[in-house]
């Protein structure tokens, strides 16, 4: 048998087919994102949504058998099990265009900082928690990433790794 943090398993549909009460359900799931950022539950027809760990979910497009021992699955989607669920940034620059709440644009300035991993003091009149950042790219509003906003400031979410200096 695999150590359980190599193992992903599929998360139940709703409560009633949950074993373990600390682990989220596809519903709650759904239910997180279109709260939290108003993107329609239809939006991830098709997609599964699996668990690797305690509390870090993957989407995948389709239906593998449960449990997988697998390296990878699909994309990091979402971080549960903790007191605020935290999107990754691969999940909001794939869904974040679907966001219709609790989305923060910035300007050139502000999202060379916010890639480049700086925090910033900035006004904002929405929820705080995590957001969607987006920014004017080729001529289109995209999503950028995921930021964290408490008390009055913007706090890059991008993963060190991840950074760039544009």
């Amino acid at each position: 048998m695999s150590d359980q943090s190599t193992v992903f398993t599929r998360l139940p549909e709703t409560d009633d087919e949950r074993e373990d009460p600390q682990r989220a359900t596809r519903e709650e799931v759904l239910d997180f994102w279109q709260e939290r950022f108003g993107v329609p539950p239809e939006t991830f027809e098709g997609y599964t949504f699996w668990e690797r760990g305690a509390g870090k979910l993957w989407l995948y497009q389709g239906s593998p058998p449960s449990p997988v021992d697998i390296e990878g699955l699909g994309m990091t989607f979402l971080r549960t099990r903790q007191e605020h669920w935290k999107p990754t940034l691969e999940a909001v620059q794939r869904f974040g265009d679907y966001a219709s709440k609790n989305v923060i644009h910035l300007d050139d300035n502000a999202a060379r900082a916010f890639v480049a991993g700086e925090d910033r003091e900035l006004d904002w009149d929405g929820d705080w928690g995590y957001l969607v950042v987006t920014h004017d790219l080729a001529g289109e509003v995209e999503p950028v990433g995921v930021g964290l906003y408490v008390y009055g400031e913007l706090r890059s979410q991008v993963p060190k790794g991840r950074q760039r200096e544009v």
